[in-house]
């Protein structure tokens, strides 16, 4: 493996893009395969490209690519639909093996959308159940017998503080609970074992490390061992045992099939499956060597060139994903100035400059530029006009 691999996406002239972990850039080569799939497949096949093309099978061949990359076998990863609704199917399976237990327990540095999901299901559900949210710290000392699921962000989307995977599935485990992993910031971003943690669920998106692009869909990963005695909740029509029979009674399918809810979104996955492609020759272990690289010499030039930041992210880089983020009151405005000149992170209220490392299309002189234009706007407060402390819509 050769990194960077800045040839195979599409970088717009004068940009640095340090916003991977929030929407990967566009992979080159899939708009020739998508314009392929949309003329030459849905033009020219019409209906008949479900089976000529081989599009029902796309969500678990897609699975397949995205399962080497989380350590999953082979039949244990299917995609479909948003990474919200994977949230739910894996919790509501989760607390249908622990029947007579009445706690979920996240943590604060979860990203809100599982907490949501979380509370609705448990409102939806009315039998007592208790959504107990934690300090990230506290997460392994807060499982104990009265907790059917433990359900947790990998690495914080805010600051990029990573939890051990293997330590806390051993501990939910040994307290008789569920354990379910959100991999969204995970996934791409460095080695990630599922096979050998034992986890009996994970999660993830792919447009943000997996360049699948904006909306694509999310992918559901359950221990192969205990998916064919799940009954699924969301009962839809393609994880039926045989949807083409059109029975009225749901029968679920077998293994990973019954996770599958409604029809693929074949052109997001089509794109998707081709940007997948880059990762082909990557090894976790080495893009994971360069990414810690690259964000320690950020960490070090903004330290020594930006004292007006203060590190969010945890300093020990094993205990941080492929992220960096610094403290600063006037974050928002202070991002917008640095996308305005070509340097595109983001930003997390309340004040968290948030900054992706992805070796794939970034290098050291990459870095060294962004530092620079960065200091340049806090040294003269060139964020400071109408036109960038604003709030935009999205952030």
């Amino acid at each position: 493996m050769t990194l960077p691999k800045k040839e195979k996406f599409v970088i717009p002239e004068g940009t640095i893009y340090l916003d991977g972990n929030s929407l990967g850039p566009l992979p080159a080569d899939v708009p020739a395969h998508v314009a392929t799939v949309v003329a030459d497949q849905w033009g020219a096949n019409l209906i008949k490209g479900w089976n000529v093309d081989k599009w029902m099978a796309q969500p678990t061949r897609v699975g397949d690519r995205i399962g080497r990359l989380i350590g999953a076998p082979e039949g244990t990863v299917v995609m479909g639909e948003t990474l919200s609704l994977k949230v739910y199917q894996a919790l509501s399976a989760a607390l249908q093996m622990r029947p007579d237990r009445k706690v979920v327990l996240s943590d604060s540095g979860n990203f809100p959308t599982d907490l949501y999901m979380a509370d609705g299901l448990i409102k939806q559900l009315d039998k007592g159940h208790e959504l107990r949210v934690v300090a990230p710290e506290d997460v392994a000392g807060a499982i104990d017998e009265t907790v059917a699921a433990v359900m947790i962000t990998q690495v914080d989307y805010r600051t990029g503080r990573t939890h051990d995977m293997r330590a806390l599935t051993e501990a939910a485990h040994e307290a008789g609970a569920v354990m379910i992993w959100d991999l969204a910031h995970s996934a791409g971003a460095l080695p990630v074992d599922m096979e050998a943690s034992g986890a009996e669920f994970a999660v993830g998106c792919t447009y943000k490390y997996l360049n699948g692009g904006p909306g694509a869909p999310a992918f559901i990963y359950v221990r192969p061992d205990i998916v064919n005695d799940i009954k699924p909740a969301l009962a839809g029509w393609l994880g039926h045992e045989a949807p083409f029979a059109f029975d009225m009674d749901y029968r679920p399918g077998t293994g990973i099939e019954r996770m599958r809810v409604g029809t693929p979104p074949v052109l997001q996955l089509s794109a998707l499956e081709k940007a997948l492609e880059v990762w082909d020759d990557v090894d976790m272990e080495e893009l994971r060597a360069a990414s810690i690289a690259l964000s320690e010499q950020f960490i070090k030039e903004v330290e020594a060139s930006c004292p007006d930041l203060t590190l969010a992210s945890p300093r020990d880089p094993a205990l941080r994903g492929s992220q960096v983020s610094f403290h600063f009151e006037n974050g928002y405005a202070a991002m917008q100035a640095l996308i305005a000149r070509g340097v595109i992170g983001d930003f997390r209220a309340p004040d968290i400059m948030r900054f992706g490392f992805t070796p794939l299309y970034l290098d050291a002189g990459d870095v060294t530029q962004a530092v620079e234009i960065l200091s340049e706007i806090l040294r003269d407060r060139l964020w400071d006009t109408p036109e960038y402390t604003t709030r935009k819509r999205v952030t």
